[in-house]
């Protein structure tokens, strides 16, 4: 995805300029290359060797800086695969709208035939003018993409749209710009989590589950054009723009939401972990203790995924076996047995598997074969699995 991009960043004046200190750590680490150029405003507020130290490349700044055997402001936007300008203000849209060139940044925005992007940041009022609005409509005329101004509380004390979209939510942005669109025009349902059967009203039957593995595919379908519907268990979630998500307990609750779209789905990723038996009677009080031992009478669940593989039409049906012994062979009876597509296994004896960690080993089986995988990061992982639906 981000890995080796080379990416232009302009920085204008504004206090969020600070802010892109964070943004080139967090891309560095992403082993994403980098050079920056800053506006004369912009130096007012972060002093061009902070730049060159967070994002380990130089820093320009001076339009007239150069010789006749390499032009900057044209030899950059060249080498950049897209162009950043993180906080842009009101002042440099308006002159980006207008053609303006009268700096190094303003000059290489000319200059540039790659993709534009821009990360607004200012007052409110200064946002919402009818001459800032109509100019930031221009620039989306002209093919600018705009990262959105969050709401919030502003330096300048007022509470209001304006301030700069946070730094991991900005890589999200270009780890998304930069993932190739191989499922658009897919319709993907995936489920994430537990789910939780109540014993009475306060007690309740569940497992380990954290949601990772489901929340990782569901933030990778969509980085790949797919639509998605995400039916999630009750766990922390991870805020996933631009999907539907579904917050369900139960089972029947679980099995019920994916019902309402499977019948136009391309696929069916179960990730999630449904408890296998429920309390045949749950109280609707809390159960009180009187010095005897409290005896439940458990029956088994409906199996969801084994239900949607029985009636499925033309979608592929994928589902994970975590088990603690004999993997291969336990998962590929759950193959058969399920009329499953492909399923994931993974053993949760073996260190960096299972639960509540962000990584995962794990073999995936279909009747064609058994492809093994070495450690991989969930998010990793999940493309392995989407790459089954190309």
């Amino acid at each position: 995805m981000i890995d080796g991009k080379n990416i232009l960043i302009g920085v204008c004046g504004g206090i969020a300029s600070y802010k892109i200190l964070d943004l080139c750590s967090r891309l560095k680490k992403k082993n994403v290359n980098l050079n920056i150029i800053m506006t004369p405003s912009a130096c007012e507020f972060v002093k061009p060797l902070s730049f060159e130290t967070m994002g380990k490349c130089k820093v320009y700044t001076d339009l007239f800086e150069g010789s006749h055997e390499s032009v900057h402001h044209i030899d950059l936007p060249k080498w950049a695969d897209v162009f950043l300008i993180a906080p842009a203000s009101a002042n440099t849209i308006a002159k980006m709208a207008n053609g303006i060139a009268d700096n190094f940044l303003l000059s290489s925005y000319l200059a540039c035939d790659k993709d534009v992007i821009i990360a607004p940041s200012m007052n409110t009022n200064m946002l919402k003018n009818k001459a800032t609005s109509k100019n930031i409509e221009t620039l989306v005329d002209y093919g600018v993409k705009v990262i959105k101004p969050e709401p919030g509380l502003l330096a300048c004390n007022t509470v209001g749209d304006g301030r700069l979209e946070e730094p991991e939510k900005i890589v999200e942005y270009l780890e998304d710009y930069f993932t190739n669109k191989d499922l658009v025009g897919k319709k993907v349902i995936i489920s994430a989590g537990p789910t939780v059967e109540p014993i009475d009203f306060v007690r309740y039957i569940t497992n380990k589950s954290s949601g990772k593995m489901g929340y990782n595919i569901a933030r990778a379908a969509k980085r790949r054009g797919a639509e998605v519907v995400l039916v999630s268990g009750p766990v922390d979630p991870i805020e996933i723009d631009g999907i539907k998500r579904i917050e369900v307990r139960t089972n029947k609750e679980m099995q019920e939401a994916i019902e309402r779209d499977f019948s136009d789905a391309d696929a069916l990723i179960m990730s999630a972990a449904p408890v296998d038996y429920r309390v045949e009677n749950p109280s609707d009080r809390k159960i009180k203790k009187n010095g005897n031992n409290l005896t439940l009478d458990l029956i088994e669940n409906n199996d969801i995924i084994k239900h949607f593989a029985n009636v499925k039409t033309n979608q592929t049906i994928i589902g994970f076996a975590a088990e603690t012994d004999d993997l291969i062979e336990n998962a590929t009876t759950k193959l058969k047995r399920k009329n499953l597509d492909y399923i994931v296994a993974n053993d949760l004896t073996r260190w960096g598997a299972g639960f509540n960690v962000d990584t995962n080993v794990a073999s995936i089986i279909s009747n064609d074969g058994i492809k093994k995988l070495d450690l991989m990061t969930k998010e990793d992982l999940a493309n392995e699995i989407l790459d089954l639906l190309r």
